[in-house]
């Protein structure tokens, strides 16, 4: 499937969650700026807790608002289209938000996953997820990778 095609409008991807209702759909999400391996890792480990991985990309906005002003480094687009060419992901969607929350409500996945630096009581839509019968699970992290730390590198 060519990687465009796994990149969905929400209301497409409301019509797609349908046709997976009998599948264990696993949601994630992030900024996903510069791919590197705490990302595939991360995402590769994610697929594997369902039949279904959608990632909610941030939209450049949003990643400008959490980052900064120098951020994202990859546009929207291109991130979506790197991350759409994983095997493992079968759904790519955009969010503009503060949180995803919104997505959640209305995809309802069977697993919401996110990294150990999360506590799963502070993850946003764990108890959307949890009241309709899911699974909230935390990945452990691939030490030492991440965007701000490639990016300081390369500013050395």
């Amino acid at each position: 499937m060519p990687t465009a095609d796994k990149i969905y409008s929400l209301e497409a991807l409301i019509k797609k969650r349908q046709d997976w209702k009998d599948q264990k759909v696993v949601f994630t999400n992030g900024c996903f700026d510069i791919l590197h391996l705490g990302h595939v890792d991360y995402l590769e480990k994610a697929g594997t807790k369902g039949d279904k991985l959608i990632v909610a990309l941030n939209t450049d906005a949003s990643v400008s608002k959490l980052k900064g002003p120098t951020r994202p480094v990859n546009n929207q687009e291109a991130r979506a289209r790197i991350i759409a060419a994983l095997s493992f992901v079968d759904a790519v969607v955009f969010f503009s938000e503060q949180t995803p929350i919104s997505l959640i409500k209305q995809l309802i996945p069977d697993v919401l996953v996110k990294g150990s630096d999360y506590k799963i009581s502070n993850i946003v839509g764990a108890d959307v997820v949890m009241g309709n019968g899911g699974k909230v699970e935390t990945i452990e992290l691939v030490e030492g990778y991440s965007t701000t730390n490639i990016i300081n590198k390369i500013n050395q």
